[in-house]
C-alpha cells in the first residue's frame, strides 16, 4: 500500500508518496516519488510575523496540485504537516483554512515538540547499536530538534528556534544558541561514546557531497572540512561550481554550522546519516495506525 506524506517547512514543502509492504513478516518502506517546492515561507514569518499573499497564494497552489496528484496515486492514507514558520505566523490559521477550503488537504500545525516525535518515529532503533547514546538532529529552516537516545529509550527531546532560514535572516537570538549549548551539556553530560543521527535535506547534501559510500557517517573533522570548502565559494559559485540548487546553496552552510555546533557542544565525533526526515516519519505513524485498526 501507498501512503502520501506532506511536509510544510520553512524553507520548502514536500510531498512524499512511499510503498510499504512486508517481507518475512517486516515492514519495508520504499520512497516512490519526492516533490519538492522551494516556497520559503520562513523569509515572510522571521521577518515580518505573518505570511505574504504571495506565498500563500503559491503554497495553496502547490497543495491544490499536491492534492490531485494524492488523488490520481490512490493512495491508502495521508497525512500533511506544517511546522517552524507557520507555526509562528499571525496569520497561520487563516492559511490552513483556506488550504482546506480550497484544497480539501487538512493541515496540522505541529509544535516543536510532535515535530521531533514524528522525526524520531522513524524506527532508528533498527540501525543503531542499542549498546551506544545517540543524539538525533533534525536542522530545519525555522528550528533544529534534538533527541537524545539512551538504554533504547528517549531520555530528552527540545526544539529550539534555530534553522537556517532563520540564520540567513539574522533572526537568531544569541541567548537562544546559548539555551542550546547549555541544554546539550547538561544532558549529555557523563555519556560517552555519544553519536548524532543528522537528519534534514542539508544534512543529506553534505553526505553526498562526502563522496562516501562505504560508511553512513560523517566524522566531525570531515564535515568541517566541507563546510569550510563551501565558505570559501560565494553563492554564486556554490550553485555553478557544486551544481547546487539555488534554495539549497545559501542554507547549506548554516545548515553545516548548526551540526558543528551541536556536535562540539556535546563531544560527538560522528554523524550518521540515514536519509530520513519529517515526512518518513509521518508515513511509519500512518502505517502504524493502519496496523492498530487491522488488529481489532
Amino acid at each position: 500500500m501507498v501512503f502520501a506524506a506532506i511536509d510544510i517547512g520553512s524553507n520548502a514543502i514536500r510531498l512524499l508518496f512511499c510503498r510499504v509492504y512486508t517481507v518475512s513478516g517486516k515492514p519495508h518502506f520504499n520512497k516512490e516519488e519526492l516533490i519538492r517546492m522551494p516556497i520559503r515561507l520562513g523569509e515572510d514569518v522571521f521577518l515580518n510575523g505573518k505570511i505574504s499573499d504571495e506565498k500563500a497564494n503559491r503554497l495553496i497552489t502547490a497543495i491544490k496540485g499536491f492534492s490531485e496528484l494524492i488523488k490520481a496515486y490512490g493512495v491508502h492514507s495521508h497525512r500533511a504537516v506544517a511546522t517552524s514558520a507557520m507555526r509562528d505566523a499571525v496569520n497561520g490559521e487563516q492559511i490552513i483554512s483556506r488550504i482546506k477550503t480550497e484544497s480539501g488537504i487538512s493541515v496540522e500545525i505541529i509544535d516543536g515538540k510532535n515535530e521531533a516525535a514524528l522525526v524520531f518515529s522513524n524506527h532508528i532503533e533498527e540501525i543503531i547499536n542499542p549498546k551506544h547514546a545517540y543524539l538525533y538532529i533534525d536542522v530545519g529552516g525555522g528550528s533544529t530538534e534534538l533527541t537524545l537516545y539512551f538504554d533504547n529509550k528517549v531520555i530528552a527531546a527540545k526544539s529550539f528556534n534555530i534553522g537556517t532560514v532563520r540564520m540567513l535572516l539574522d533572526k537568531v537570538e544569541k541567548d537562544e544558541w546559548d539555551e542550546m549549548k547549555a541544554w546539550l551539556k547538561k544532558n549529555t553530560f557523563g555519556i560517552h561514546p555519544l553519536f548524532a543521527i543528522g537528519s534534514g535535506g542539508n544534512i543529506n547534501k553534505i553526505f553526498k557531497m562526502s563522496g562516501k559510500k562505504e560508511t553512513k557517517h560523517l566524522s566531525y573533522d570531515r564535515l568541517k572540512g566541507i563546510y569550510e570548502m563551501l565558505c570559501s565559494y560565494t553563492y554564486q559559485e556554490r550553485i555553478e561550481r557544486l551544481d547546487l540548487k539555488p534554495d539549497r546553496a545559501d542554507v547549506i552552510v548554516p545548515a553545516a554550522k548548526i551540526f558543528l555546533t551541536v556536535m562540539k557542544n556535546a563531544d560527538i565525533e560522528k554523524v550518521f546519516v540515514p536519509q530520513i526526515g519529517l515526512s518518513d516519519g509521518l508515513v511509519h505513524e500512518m502505517y502504524e495506525k493502519h496496523l492498530e485498526k487491522s488488529a481489532k
